[in-house]
């Protein structure tokens, strides 16, 4: 039977490999930055800036296809005049009444 004074060699082996585990936990890029407020409030800023650059110009672009395939219908009779009447109204910039 052990000693209780002397610790198991499988235990002290494990409490090293656990404590190098977390110095390279520690190391990690993201532990880094989240270490500091100015690091976290800057990459949230540009990470909403993308975000809202990004919104923006998929719905420019988005928009304009849709534009571009309204005033490409006008053969329907019913969606042709429905089509050219709403890109009147954007085009206009007026309400719809």
């Amino acid at each position: 039977m052990q000693d209780k004074a002397e610790p198991d060699e499988t235990l002290v082996e494990e409490v090293r490999a656990v404590r190098d585990e977390v110095r390279r936990l520690n190391e990690k890029r993201f532990f880094r930055i989240e270490g500091s407020l100015w690091r976290v409030a800057s990459w949230s800023l540009v990470r909403g800036l993308a975000f809202g650059l990004g919104s923006v110009l998929g719905a420019t672009i988005l928009l304009s296809v849709l534009v571009t395939m309204l005033s490409s219908i006008d053969f329907i009779p019913v969606l042709g005049d429905l089509a050219q009447q709403l890109i009147e109204e954007i085009q206009s910039g007026a309400s719809p009444e």
